[in-house]
């Protein structure tokens, strides 16, 4: 059962190197370790000469696999965009077939994944350990997720249906399925459903009247607005984009809270079944609370923690307050943040009043 889970995930972060061509080339995308550099400068480049770089590569996979070949590598200046490579670096080139035979590589990226599965695998070994059974549920529940955001939730908003209310049924599929396997069908599962399910809804729209009425665009991000590049080929709304990313970003931690409030109060039942329904609802409310307050921090300092570059900018330049609080990046943040914490806190009473109905109504 361990290996055949393994082999899911592995398989999930495996890479898939691509082959495209056009009329006059066709391109590899291939894994390639330097063997030699020459470090240099091109003359005929303004201000006094660009850095570049002579490298010799070997080819690791493919239909090349084993080939040595030179190409050069430019450097601009930017460590944003400059991919300096030394001996023994592992690299992603793109190898071009001319029509006429010639071939040329180009150094398009440090080679990442293989220290992305080994953490991988570690995380998953963890779970295991530490999980044993339960461990080996939230690894299929992980996988189910993976699928269901990568096949089902992008395919089909890039086919044109409509972004919030696709994440809302993914969601709630995800919720749904999760808590199934995790808890078994029971009362406690289906609380914490139903808890998170209102939490997630009432974030959603929360996010998208307030954001309706501030004029968000969802063109708050380089992706976004790289995005809207190839808006001719697929029909897409950024805001409600937006707003979809705000409900599946909110899931995870208003999942968490549900369940831990259904789970507390199953608990609390079993060890005093005498307790009526307002005392078992009071005894949830109390568990909430507590979790209530790590929570939101969790996710408001989420969302911060993603804006570090950004809010050291503004400290750096000390704009007006109210310029910084009326643009689009930051109303967007400000809006996904205390939209989801809101949904987090709607979860705790939904959550606590769902479970103590059923467990009483049960034993009835």
């Amino acid at each position: 059962m361990r290996k055949y889970i393994l082999l899911i995930i592995l398989a999930l972060f495996a890479s898939v190197f691509n082959v495209y061509a056009d009329e006059e080339s066709i391109m590899y995308t291939e894994k390639a370790v330097i063997l030699e550099v020459e470090n240099s400068k091109d003359v005929n480049f303004e201000n006094n000469g660009q850095d570049i770089q002579y490298v010799k590569l070997k080819i690791m996979s493919g239909k090349y696999k084993n080939k040595v070949m030179d190409t050069i590598n430019n450097l601009s200046g930017n460590p944003a965009y400059d991919i300096k490579v030394k001996e023994n670096d592992k690299v992603v080139v793109v190898i071009e077939e001319e029509s006429d035979g010639y071939i040329n590589a180009y150094i398009s990226e440090y080679l990442r994944q293989d220290y992305i599965l080994y953490l991988s695998i570690m995380f998953i070994l963890f779970i295991l350990v530490v999980g044993k059974q339960k461990g080996i549920k939230s690894v299929i529940t992980l996988t189910i997720t993976l699928f269901a955001v990568l096949k089902i939730l992008l395919p089909l908003i890039l086919k044109g249906f409509n972004p919030i209310l696709t994440t809302i049924c993914v969601s709630i599929g995800i919720t749904g399925i999760t808590l199934f396997i995790i808890s078994g069908i029971n009362t406690k599962s289906i609380s914490a459903i139903i808890g998170t399910t209102g939490g997630v809804l009432t974030s959603g729209l929360l996010a998208y009247y307030v954001g309706s009425k501030i004029k968000l665009t969802g063109l708050n991000s380089e992706e976004a607005i790289m995005l809207s590049t190839i808006g001719d080929s697929i029909n897409l709304d950024f805001k409600s984009l937006l707003f979809a990313g705000i409900i599946m970003g909110a899931l995870g931690a208003v999942m968490d809270v549900g369940m831990s409030i259904a789970s507390s109060i199953e608990e609390i039942h079993k060890a005093n079944p005498s307790l009526s329904k307002k005392e078992l609802f009071a005894s949830g409310m109390n568990v909430g609370r507590d979790i209530m307050g790590t929570m939101t921090n969790t996710l408001i300092l989420a969302y911060t923690g993603s804006s570090i570059p950004l809010l050291l900018l503004f400290m750096y330049h000390e704009p007006s307050i109210v310029k910084i609080l009326n643009l689009d990046i930051i109303a967007t943040e400000v809006v996904r943040s205390l939209s989801g914490s809101i949904g987090l806190i709607i979860a705790i009473p939904l959550t606590a009043l769902v479970s103590s109905m059923l467990i009483k109504n049960k034993k009835e």
